[in-house]
């Protein structure tokens, strides 16, 4: 395996993590540092996108030559898919997200996805895990990658230290948690790496001691 970190800066390369079976490229765009993810199968060439966040000249450039099959929005705030347009027009790519937030996408979801369905990237499947509070339609996206390990991609629903923001809303929290720990913690081993929407990677093992902290202070 390559030398990932996963530490990315706007304005700064991407950085690249060779899993054998598929190649994740991670690259950081905007005011807002949105991480957007490019999934690549290593058998076919076929490559998803995960978030087309913003810069769509910059994302062009890191999908290149790759033949991207699919563009798959975690969420529906505006963050996250402000270059969808100019990505699919140049590419081709079918469109994804959950039902609940495709009205907030600035294209037409040509692909819905929900809970327990399956987004190909090429020979690889990734499976659509959903979480609900962030926004009613946000997901996750689970790469089982046998020897290589499991991978999740998290949009804003988790990241290091913390779930996603809820608008201090009690009840959007509690739905969140309970989503989290049930759908991830729940099912997911330690050693499952977690990419998340904004900022540094983590992993399910370095976070799954503080949930009952997170639980108490309500954020």
């Amino acid at each position: 395996m390559s030398q990932y970190t996963g530490d990315v800066e706007v304005g700064g390369p991407a950085d690249t993590r060779e899993l054998g079976a598929l190649t994740v490229r991670k690259l950081a765009v905007s005011e807002m540092a949105n991480n957007a993810y490019l999934l690549t199968c290593a058998a076919t060439g076929d490559g998803v996108l995960v978030d087309a966040a913003a810069e769509p000249d910059a994302l062009r450039q890191l999908v290149g030559d790759t033949r991207l099959t699919g563009v798959v929005t975690t969420h529906g705030h505006w963050d996250h898919h402000r270059a969808l347009p100019e990505v699919v027009a140049s590419s081709g790519a079918a469109t994804m997200a959950h039902p609940a937030d495709a009205p907030d996408l600035p294209v037409p979801v040509t692909h819905p996805v929900e809970h327990g369905d399956t987004v190909p990237v090429g020979d690889q499947v990734l499976e659509v895990v959903h979480l609900r509070g962030h926004t009613p339609g946000s997901i996750a996206l689970v790469w089982r990658g046998g020897e290589a390990g499991t991978h999740v991609f998290t949009g804003d629903s988790l990241f290091p230290g913390g779930v996603g923001n809820t608008q201090q809303d009690p009840d959007r929290f509690t739905q969140l948690l309970d989503d989290v720990e049930e759908r991830l913690f729940g099912t997911l081993p330690d050693e499952t790496w977690v990419y998340p929407g904004h900022g540094k990677d983590t992993t399910i093992g370095a976070e799954r001691p503080h949930l009952a902290e997170w639980r108490a202070r309500g954020w």
